[in-house]
């Protein structure tokens, strides 16, 4: 008996597995995949959240295992587009979605189901005493930001555009989580990030409000991957997120409503 319905898998080795494999891992003894599990490619600023979604949805629907891929959602895409075997696609903006609707990946519209705005994260303490993005410029700090092409890059590139602001990152990162490493264990004095990593950084690093009129709002989509033969769990789990259960889930962790 499973003790817990949810598996939280890294992107290598998910990649590794699903080389070979055509589809989810199997479950029952015929090698055929339960209609009610399901495997959840998802961006990495969802990590906390879903996984506690995860172990809510098991709880309602103790015949389920869910599966989570979660990585930057630009490399969610990539591996979506080169075959990898996912069931639900949620990421972090409209854009990543967009792709995989133009290539015809998903099946249905994309439903928005969160939104999120950035913050600056800084050393617990805020040794620094940054104030603003325009703090953020200066020649003796240490800022580590997302890569352009990953949802918190470009939302960090358009913040520090309102503002007016030019900064040169010391590294760019591939996804929100690594940028929150690097600032919480001392590696970057302060990084671009969404409002919910502070929250969950809890006792480990502070935030910087940015003001309304320089900050953006990411909007987090969500979609069945594939055609008209997606699993039941697929969709149950989708409809899970989009319930009031699911939503209070979303919101304990810092998220906005669609």
């Amino acid at each position: 008996m499973r003790s817990s319905g949810v598996i939280v898998m890294a992107v290598a080795g998910f990649l590794a597995a699903a080389c070979g494999s055509d589809g989810p891992a199997t479950d029952d003894a015929s090698g055929n995949a339960s209609e009610s599990d399901v495997t959840v490619f998802a961006a990495a600023s969802l990590t906390d959240a879903f996984t506690e979604l995860g172990d809510a949805f098991t709880a309602a629907n103790p015949d389920a295992e869910v599966t989570f891929n979660f990585a930057g959602s630009s490399e969610l895409v990539a591996q979506i587009s080169d075959g990898a075997p996912a069931d639900v696609i949620a990421s972090a903006d409209l854009a990543s979605m967009a792709v995989l609707t133009d290539a015809g990946l998903v099946a249905g519209d994309p439903q928005a189901f969160a939104t999120n705005v950035a913050e600056i994260m800084v050393e617990r303490g805020n040794p620094e005493g940054i104030d603003g993005v325009a703090d953020l410029s200066a020649d003796d700090l240490i800022v580590v930001q997302c890569a352009p092409e990953v949802p918190c890059g470009s939302y960090a590139e358009q913040v520090l555009a309102n503002a007016g602001v030019s900064v040169t990152p010391a590294s760019y990162e591939d996804n929100v989580r690594a940028v929150v490493t690097k600032v919480t264990l001392g590696e970057a004095d302060a990084g671009i990030v969404y409002r919910t990593d502070v929250l969950a950084a809890s006792d480990a690093a502070d935030g910087v409000s940015i003001p309304a009129d320089v900050n953006v709002v990411a909007e987090y989509p969500i979609a069945l991957v594939g055609g008209p033969a997606e699993r039941a769990g697929a969709r149950s789990f989708v409809d899970f997120v989009l319930s009031a259960e699911g939503q209070a889930v979303l919101a304990d962790f810092g998220f906005g409503p669609p």
